[in-house]
């Protein structure tokens, strides 16, 4: 359509010609996401003319028609000039019935929810939507939903939602996530004065349908139960999106050790529930992990201690079914083709890390399913199908953040000690950790654990001393390339080795290294010299 013709005819049409005029024109622009930047100005005036006939008392079908073209345009960021002015946004939040500072905003919120009509509040989800893609792609909304204080609006709509309105309660959870996640002084402001942590737990209980039978004890699902509706699980997302937001930070100026013990058990009940789709639960799973990599680690005792429905004696009565939920997500995000590992796969590696580190039960339950006593030392560790195996691959992944958290998980399992963690990974697979850890001489991390240890298997011991520790297994005995040489040719070879690594070493195409007293890597001469100082300094008197 032209679009001086429709700036044209906004100016002189009634409400129910520009009605018409507008749905024809986002029928023909529902699915556009690319603009021509010739019409940029034209798609500007026309925001703003949609700005001023908004401003008039027109019907809500007018107003729901005019929002969806103003959907359309606020997907390009460079005409927001005229939304992105306080009276731009005051016209959309006024539309959405986000009343913000207004003295009475929360009763105001809360009356109008209960006598809308249908047509009404398809006019506020719209406006809801608007301003999500508004405060999304304009730097200068961000500022002026920030002074307009929309986060109270949005606290208030959402203490008073009820269920069947699901996208008025979508889009405001999703408007609230986006101002979190864009301004950290609108995050401070959401947990210090609105009590927002507070207000999203209950959210997520209502949403979740959560029935507490202890302090931070939920009741389990239904084993026969039906998977979480799709709307309840949309909403949940979001809340869960908005408060990872909010718990970035230390929560102890809000609610607290007790709120954050209260969003574990919730965590943990929504690992233990079933969505429509396996990719939803998926989903679920990642938000839930990401949520839980907030919290202090000495929350993480909730998902274990859940005394009503009982443990494993083994465990000291722990439950671990969350654990294994949590396990399992892991190896998906591991098998998964073409992820992306540092976004799908770190935070739940750094999270079990941190759980085994601080909680005995949890590394003990954890390294009986990632690294059970070795049996059959034949095959190279980092060779085959199982966690261990996938894990001990992920050691020496092109990616640096992904192969330190494979590697620290291993590390915290074998309860950082070096020799333990040699014997699962072979010193090829694990030299990267010992480097940075400084541990190349052996020894320990500085974490103390318990006193319990495994014992080796009798066809571990049997194999241990044919076990190559750089490759970590058992291998076929290879000739001897230099048996058959006399001693003059093994010289001119060896020589000939030396004068290679000197000629690469002036070049600096390599630097030959050694290993310092304290287990960290030095240049060779630095290592030589400490060596021989140490020799002269015991030889004294």
């Amino acid at each position: 359509m032209d679009l001086n013709n429709i700036l044209s005819r906004l100016e002189t049409d009634n409400e129910e010609e520009i009605e018409k005029l507008l749905q024809q024109y986002n029928r023909e622009n529902s699915h556009t996401f690319s603009f021509d930047q010739k019409e940029e100005s034209l798609r500007s005036k026309l925001c703003q003319s949609i700005l001023t006939v908004l401003g008039r008392q027109v019907q809500p079908c007018c107003q729901r028609a005019c929002l969806e073209t103003l959907r359309i345009l606020s997907r390009d960021k460079r005409v927001l000039g005229p939304v992105a002015t306080k009276e731009g946004m005051l016209v959309l939040a006024g539309l959405a019935q986000l009343h913000g500072g207004e003295e009475g905003g929360d009763n105001q919120n809360g009356l109008k929810e209960d006598t809308l009509t249908e047509e009404e509040e398809r006019v506020v989800v719209e406006a809801l939507k608007c301003l999500c893609n508004v405060v999304f792609n304009s730097v200068a909304a961000q500022q002026v939903g920030a002074d307009v204080q929309l986060a109270r609006g949005l606290c208030a709509r959402l203490h008073t939602t009820r269920a069947g309105r699901h996208e008025v309660g979508l889009f405001s959870l999703r408007l609230l996530f986006l101002l979190s996640a864009l301004r950290p002084d609108v995050r401070g402001g959401l947990r210090r004065e609105l009590h927002a942590v507070r207000l999203l737990t209950e959210v997520l209980e209502r949403t979740l349908d959560v029935h507490w039978v202890g302090p931070y004890e939920a009741a389990p699902p239904d084993p026969q139960a039906l998977p979480i509706p799709a709307e309840d699980n949309e909403r949940a997302m979001e809340a869960l999106k908005a408060l990872f937001n909010l718990t970035l930070s230390d929560a102890g100026d809000e609610d607290g050790d007790h709120q954050l013990r209260l969003i574990s058990a919730i965590m943990r009940h929504l690992l233990m529930l079933k969505t429509q789709t396996e990719e939803k639960t998926e989903e679920a799973h990642s938000h839930a992990v990401n949520l839980l990599s907030n919290l202090p680690v000495s929350c993480l005792d909730v998902l274990i201690d859940v005394p009503v429905q009982g443990g494993v004696e083994e465990y000291s009565g722990k439950n671990m079914e969350a654990v294994q939920v949590l396990l399992d997500f892991m190896e998906k995000r591991i098998d998964k083709q073409g992820s992306n590992y540092k976004e799908g796969l770190t935070p739940v590696l750094s999270l079990l890390t941190e759980g085994s580190r601080h909680h005995r039960e949890i590394r003990r339950y954890i390294k009986a399913q990632v690294l059970p006593p070795l049996k059959d030392v034949k095959i190279r560790p980092e060779i085959g199908t199982t966690i261990r195996n996938k894990l001990v691959r992920l050691m020496t992944h092109v990616d640096m953040g992904v192969k330190q958290s494979a590697a620290e998980f291993l590390f915290v399992l074998c309860k950082e000690s070096v020799d333990n963690l040699l014997k699962y990974t072979g010193y090829g697979n694990a030299a990267g950790l010992l480097v940075a850890r400084g541990l190349l001489a052996g020894g320990r991390g500085e974490t103390q654990y318990s006193d319990d240890e495994d014992s080796d298997t009798e066809e571990y011991k049997s194999a241990k001393p044919f076990i190559n520790p750089i490759t970590g297994h058992v291998e076929e005995p290879m000739p001897n390339p230099i048996e058959e040489m006399t001693e003059e040719q093994k010289e001119y070879e060896a020589q000939k080795l030396v004068n290679m690594f000197d000629k690469l070493s002036r070049q600096n195409l390599i630097r030959p290294m050694g290993v310092r007293k304290d287990g960290t890597l030095a240049p060779l001469d630095e290592t030589l010299c400490q060596a021989a100082e140490d020799s002269t300094g015991s030889d004294s008197d």
